[in-house]
């Protein structure tokens, strides 16, 4: 492993990311200091409290005081955790000549309008879509609108505010249930806006690769045998290796580094989602120029790297070697299927019991509030399994879900009526 006493990384994420954790180890495993820039001032976490504090909302602030702390320190690479902090991380990366994205490639990985327009003028192969505004009259809006489409907000993530739409009726009534969602936007475009796409009928794959100097190299794709068909499009079970045919999985490589190019991303972690239709067609859903989201990553992990090991190597142009077990691995990203307060958790000792299950990992306390897709954006936890084969990994998930049941209580608002 290359010698790194002495680097810097600063990592610029949200106070409450659970990326935190994840980052810090990784970065003491290749040997270097880590700083946390976020706006977590008063946190608990000492690493976060003990950090630079900035403020999110004013780029040219955080810039400032980012440049400042590097006359101190000097940083040798700097690092977005997530969708939200990629484009301040290109900006900084840029201005200190570290490596990174330019800003408005990261900006269009996490703005999906944004992105759906730079693919479709380069003609890399996405649905057809066009922005609906939410300030206007629906109905006028409406002309030469695919049967069924896709609402989706313009700014989040794990599937939050996506719905299918199957007609008009279903329309009018997404957007309304969508405006709320869509309010707690950043920006004042993305509370009054919504990308309406057409629905790509077909199986969904997951990528998880990474770019340097501009050519992307693929860790893995991961199966989704579970249909996505909507009308709420709920991440439940990933799988690796794909079973999909070998040319086929050479062809989502170049899709994707195809749209990586259109993007102008030529460094760091990649995440990307396609589907692909009935005549093996791949359509591009997703390109973030980030990891993959939540602790998914960790069946990922082996003795060779992690992907939070790899993202920090790129950001410091280092990059390091990358290679996959051939055991197959699975997890399930457990649903939350029913609103109401979690009370218990029954089942898990029987779960944990069954074939080729690793672990359980139950990450929602007792007590907390469950919220569903479409307003939802949690997961109750998640299933690990490892096997022989990509199909005995389902099958394990499968077995071990069936003995989970989630007890839960009603939620009552302030009148003692039910939410």
């Amino acid at each position: 492993m290359t010698n790194n006493t002495g680097q810097h990384l600063l990592l610029i994420s949200h106070h409450n990311s659970y990326r935190i954790a994840p980052y810090i180890k990784a970065a003491k495993s290749l040997g270097l200091e880590v700083t946390i820039a976020s706006e977590g001032s008063h946190s608990l976490v000492s690493e976060v409290a003990s950090g630079l504090h900035i403020d999110f909302s004013n780029y040219d602030l955080s810039l400032e005081a980012i440049i400042a702390e590097n006359q101190q320190r000097s940083f040798s690479g700097i690092l977005g955790s997530d969708d939200q902090t990629v484009e301040l991380a290109a900006h900084v990366a840029m201005a200190l000549g570290l490596p990174h994205n330019p800003p408005k490639a990261a900006l269009c990985s996490h703005r999906k309008d944004l992105a759906r327009a730079e693919l479709a003028l380069s003609g890399c192969p996405v649905p057809i879509h066009c922005l609906l505004d939410l300030t206007m009259p629906l109905q006028k809006q409406l002309a030469g609108l695919p049967w069924p489409c896709v609402l989706k907000p313009l700014n989040m993530s794990a599937s939050r505010g996506v719905i299918r739409a199957n007609n008009e009726e279903e329309f009018h009534l997404a957007c309304e249930r969508l405006k709320p969602i869509v309010a707690t936007s950043a920006t004042e475009f993305e509370q009054t806006h919504l990308l309406i796409e057409d629905y790509i009928d077909g199986i969904e794959i997951a990528f998880e690769g990474y770019l340097h100097k501009g050519r992307l190299q693929t860790i893995t794709i991961f199966d989704k045998p579970d249909p996505l068909v909507g009308p709420y499009f709920e991440e439940t079970i990933y799988v690796t290796p794909s079973t999909l045919d070998v040319k086929l999985q050479q062809s989502i490589h170049s899709v994707i580094e195809t749209a990586c190019a259109a993007y102008g991303l030529i460094t760091g972690a990649i995440h990307a989602e396609c589907r692909i239709d009935r005549e093996d067609k791949i359509w591009i859903l997703e390109i973030a120029s980030r990891t993959i989201g939540g602790d998914c990553a960790r069946i990922l992990d082996n003795k060779n790297f992690s992907v939070e090991e790899l993202a920090i190597s790129l950001a410091i142009s280092q990059p390091i070697d990358v290679s996959m077990p051939e055991q197959a691995r699975g997890v399930m990203m457990i649903p939350v299927r029913e609103k109401g307060l979690l009370k218990r958790v029954e089942g898990l000792l029987e779960a944990n019991k069954t074939k080729n299950i690793d672990k359980i990992d139950i990450i929602i306390n007792q007590g907390h509030e469950l919220v569903p897709l479409p307003e939802g954006n949690q997961y109750l936890g998640y299933i690990f399994a490892s096997a022989e084969t990509p199909e005995q990994v389902t099958a394990a998930i499968r077995k071990a879900y069936a003995h989970l049941s989630f007890i839960t209580a009603p939620v009552f608002n302030i009148n003692n009526t039910l939410a």
